[in-house]
């Protein structure tokens, strides 16, 4: 492997152009697109001064779109996007959190077995059932931990803290400290 793809001085125009990125950003490494195939007309949007650290993965499906703020520090985050993921200014993503808009499977059980089939070897890729995805949203000012979970159709409000490891299933208030799975407002911060 070329070690400048660990450094951040890989060829970014290797970027397909509906990756959009602001002034001063960082990628550490272009493997954190790997499993991007979004084909909207912006499909990754990055705001000024944006670090991605190692370990962050942009798995963006056709249909989707990630839009980032400015001033904002991705340590490994993966984002698993089928429709839409927006993140705020100054917001702090830590390592092996999860951001997902859906649940990339049908909840009903007859309809994730059909969904099973047509993704097995041989199956019928275009008779999978219809699977909901719900935008998550993340304010401006929010610090999430290691290891957190922020799940499809959440909005987490500025200034929140989701503590390391919380599974948030609902949406947060404003300057709220949740904690748990599933999480629940454990303080509320100062504003």
């Amino acid at each position: 492997m070329d070690p400048r793809e660990l450094t951040g001085t890989w060829d970014y125009a290797s970027l397909l152009t509906n990756v959009k990125l602001g002034h001063n950003c960082f990628i550490e490494r272009k493997e954190s697109f790997q499993r991007y195939r979004s084909t909207q007309p912006t499909g990754v949007a990055l705001g000024s001064n944006v670090l991605v650290y190692t370990w962050t993965a942009f798995n963006v499906e056709p249909s989707g779109s990630v839009v980032v703020g400015a001033d904002l520090i991705l340590v490994g985050a993966t984002f698993m996007c089928a429709q839409r993921i927006e993140i705020g200014q100054r917001v702090l993503v830590s390592y092996h959190e999860t951001i997902a808009d859906s649940d990339f499977h049908p909840v009903d059980p007859t309809a994730r077995r059909l969904d099973a089939i047509a993704n097995a070897p041989g199956g019928d890729a275009c008779q999978r059932p219809a699977i909901e995805s719900r935008p998550v949203v993340i304010e401006d000012d929010v610090w999430i931990g290691i290891g957190a979970y922020i799940l499809n159709g959440v909005r987490v409000g500025c200034g929140a803290r989701v503590e390391a490891g919380a599974v948030v299933t609902r949406d947060v208030p404003a300057h709220a400290v949740i904690a748990g799975n599933p999480a629940r407002i454990a303080t509320m911060r100062p504003r």
